[in-house]
């Protein structure tokens, strides 16, 4: 064999060598190792609580890897990641946001490093963009109603329903309707911005909510808390992955899926340029977005899984059984970017709150 011939064999088989590893981190199979002990830090919108599982899971396939998890609204983590970037301290590994607009701002404006693998392309075309944000759970956006304050009456299932509803009986309904403050809440301001576009009611719905005096608050956790303790009678527009969650522990609720149509918000997940420990980070996105991460995620939190291989029975296609209407995933992509446009936003939020009304002290919340 000629020098020239078992030069090209050597060649063949590094580049065999180097398909195979690819095809076994593609596959998820055995864990590759991590050179020395890692510090991971992830900001994440998503309650520890819910995602701790998922954390425990990645821990275990890599016990070099420690997971710093940083617990943080939208619209804060965002801000946070930015000033430490100004400040030349980065600090963020992984970013996940329940603000698909805000994470594609990222990307847009150069931040964030691409991830290639089998697993990232294995998502649907809607949940990724530019390799380099993916949507790894699938969060419909959902009415939630106090079972007991409904009890002998027909709950509204799409947004005419519940128009109707409140325009007939005012006084039931004052006082106990509540949704996301979109001046103040991200995932707010993102699913009115869809709403906008989609709804023939919405603007109606609106006002209707606030001749009632609809109770608006940052975030879903605070919403199904008042929901639990008969506060709100419905709350409109919450991630629906909480309210099961506490159904689950036993909250009297009932989670409606709006039958004309139910939007559906992704939980995205980036990585930073400027992470300081990428390998980890890489590490991490890739178990998030394998059939195993995703299993974990669908079988042992309350979040939806995005891949629908999971299992015929469970993640977003379980959804049918509840669906009237439509199931609208928000795109990942630039699309989002128009209504963060700072004359698009003000327009946005002056006429919500021309609808609704300006913001009021909530009133005071009985003891319990």
């Amino acid at each position: 064999m000629n020098k020239w011939l078992r030069a090209l064999v050597v060649l063949l088989l590094l580049v065999m060598g180097l398909a195979a590893i690819a095809g076994l981190l593609g596959r998820s199979s055995a864990p590759p190792a991590v050179d020395s002990a890692a510090l991971l830090t992830i900001y994440s919108t998503t309650d520890l609580a819910d995602f701790a599982p998922v954390i425990e899971d990645f821990e275990r396939a890599y016990p070099d890897i420690s997971v710093n998890y940083v617990e943080l609204d939208a619209s804060p983590l965002y801000q946070r990641f930015l000033r430490e970037q100004a400040a030349g301290r980065p600090v963020a590994d992984v970013m996940l946001s329940s603000a698909m607009d805000l994470q594609t701002k990222l990307v847009n404006d150069g931040y964030v490093m691409p991830h290639v693998s089998q697993n990232a392309l294995a998502l649907p075309n809607w949940a990724r963009w530019r390799n380099e944000a993916f949507g790894f759970t699938f969060e419909p956006a959902v009415m939630v109603y106090n079972t007991r304050a409904m009890a002998g009456r027909p709950m509204p299932r799409s947004r005419r329903e519940l128009l109707d509803a409140i325009r007939s009986d005012h006084s039931f309904w004052s006082g106990g309707v509540g949704t996301y403050d979109i001046a103040t809440s991200s995932v707010g301001y993102l699913l009115a911005s869809q709403d906008m576009r989609l709804s023939n009611e919405y603007s109606a719905l609106l006002k209707a909510f606030g001749d009632v005096g609809v109770r608006r608050e940052d975030n879903t956790a605070t919403l199904l808390d008042e929901l639990r303790r008969g506060e709100l009678k419905v709350g409109y527009n919450l991630l629906g992955s909480y309210a099961r969650r506490l159904i689950k522990d036993g909250a009297k609720l009932t989670i409606v899926y709006p039958g004309d149509y139910t939007l559906a918000l992704l939980r995205t997940a980036v990585i930073p340029k400027s992470a300081p420990n990428p390998r980890a980070a890489h590490l991490f996105l890739e178990y998030l977005l394998s059939l195993p991460g995703q299993r974990t995620l669908e079988t042992r939190t309350g979040l939806r899984a995005i891949r629908g291989e999971v299992s015929e029975e469970q993640g977003h296609r379980a959804l049918s059984q509840f669906q009237v209407g439509e199931m609208r995933p928000i795109t990942i992509g630039p699309g989002l970017l128009v209504y963060l446009d700072a004359q698009k936003r003000r327009g946005l939020l002056e006429n919500w709150i021309g609808l609704v009304g300006p913001p009021a002290e909530n009133p005071a919340r009985p003891d319990h």
